[in-house]
């Protein structure tokens, strides 16, 4: 068994020994996203698992060893990820967590202090736990992000939104089901299989992946009417996390509705955009300024690559970062971008501006942010947009599942009134019949 080091300030480290012998755990977020990387540290020398948990035993260990004060994703998290240690899956003297950390002002950034707090509650401090960051808050000797990991991890969230993106577009009209998931793990594999060969990691094949990418989902056949388009914005963990807001998108399929999820290089571009408006509104180095633009113009670059593949294969594309934060002009400034900031009602203004009126805004308890961005917002746009159909649906330990449900079925009894009204405004007018003359 690996000896347990510390550092001079008593933190637990993930050591070279543990490597080899360790098997690290990983919350999930974004299920497609998040399975590529946890491949991707796989070819690193890494034994992973991504917890796909689900269950009442996770907010139960969440509210046992976590405030309740502390937002609901916080809970969500190290709930998971001690109930999966306590499960009796694992040898817990040969686990490892692993958990990003922003650095940012959000509860986030504290995560991996709470979980350690977590650990010591629940008799597992010897339990190491890994912070993934790009900004040095914590380092250690057994887990290091080399520049090849973060450039291949960079093309892994490109390539899963777009697989995400078209997807979403598919399997709610796919003749065969389950044809579009299987599509989504050949694509998986297929370009894993590539970067363990070093290929897909340059803007010219990655322009050649998205075509072939696009074109894996165009093949899959389809049949039926448009269906009702539901846009979900929210707190970017249960904005995504099936955990988080209890299978919405699966729930909105099952109501014969089109989930419409946006993508997570906004997401991405706005936290390298929010470095470089901190030079502006409080100072700093131009140097740090200059880098995160030619960083953010490459990520914009790429962007603008996935919407023209899309585009051109016949798919309904997002809009790029640049007009988000047009959109946004007039209702938020750059300086609210706590969270998820401008940016999520920058999210609700492009799904109206794109013809998905009909939106989902996801709550968590204890996300105050979010609540002045999303919650806080909805009044303005629908003051702007009469015919917007916005429902902000709360998620906490509380909340009841067939609550949430009712209130979004709500909802879509009120998109499908206002499409049945639109299109009676669109069809044609019978001409009246001329009166008989006696």
């Amino acid at each position: 068994m690996a000896q347990l080091v510390y550092d001079d300030t008593g933190r637990l480290l993930f050591t070279k020994e543990m490597k080899e012998e360790y098997t690290l755990l990983m919350p999930q977020m974004l299920p497609v996203h998040f399975a590529m990387l946890a491949r991707l540290l796989e070819t690193e020398g890494f034994k992973v698992e991504m917890l796909n948990s689900r269950g009442k035993s996770i907010v139960d260990a969440g509210q046992k060893y976590v405030h309740n004060d502390t937002c609901y994703p916080a809970l969500l998290v190290i709930g998971q990820l001690i109930d999966a240690i306590q499960s009796g899956k694992y040898d817990v003297h040969k686990v490892a967590l692993l958990i990003t950390q922003t650095g940012g002002g959000c509860r986030a950034s504290n995560y991996i202090h709470l979980l350690r707090k977590a650990l010591v509650k629940a008799g597992l401090e010897f339990v190491p736990v890994i912070s993934v960051n790009l900004s040095g808050l914590e380092k250690n000797p057994g887990f290091k992000l080399t520049i090849p990991f973060i450039r291949k991890a960079v093309f892994a969230m490109m390539y899963g939104d777009i697989i995400v993106q078209t997807s979403n577009q598919v399997r709610p009209y796919e003749v065969t089901p389950g044809q579009t998931d299987e599509t989504i793990h050949a694509c998986m594999d297929r370009l894993l299989a590539g970067m363990d060969r070093g290929e897909g990691l340059s803007y010219s094949s990655m322009k050649e992946n998205f075509k072939w990418i696009v074109q894996a989902f165009r093949d899959i056949p389809v049949q039926g009417e448009p269906k009702v388009r539901v846009g979900v914005v929210g707190e970017i963990y249960i904005k995504y996390s099936p955990l988080g807001n209890n299978d919405l998108e699966q729930f909105l399929l099952s109501e014969g509705a089109e989930p419409v999820v946006p993508g997570l290089t906004d997401f991405i571009i706005f936290k390298i955009y929010n470095r470089d408006v901190d030079v502006d509104l409080y100072g700093g180095l131009r140097l740090k300024q200059k880098i995160c633009r030619i960083f953010a113009n490459y990520v914009k670059k790429c962007q603008r690559a996935m919407i023209e593949a899309m585009s051109e294969g016949g798919f309904r594309a997002p809009g790029t970062f640049d007009d988000l934060h047009e959109l946004i002009k007039g209702y938020l400034g750059d300086g609210n971008k706590m969270g998820e900031g401008w940016l999520l009602t920058a999210e609700m203004l492009e799904l109206i501006h794109s013809g998905t009126p009909n939106i989902v805004c996801t709550q968590p308890f204890g996300c105050l942010p979010n609540h002045i961005v999303g919650k806080g917002m909805i009044r303005k746009l629908k003051d702007d947009y009469p015919f917007s159909n916005i429902v902000a649906i709360d998620y906490d330990p509380g909340a009841t599942k067939i609550n949430q449900e009712n209130r979004i079925k709500l909802m879509l009894a009120t998109a499908r009134a206002l499409a049945r009204e639109e299109a009676a405004a669109q069809a044609p007018q019978k001409e009246p019949e001329a009166a008989a003359v006696s």
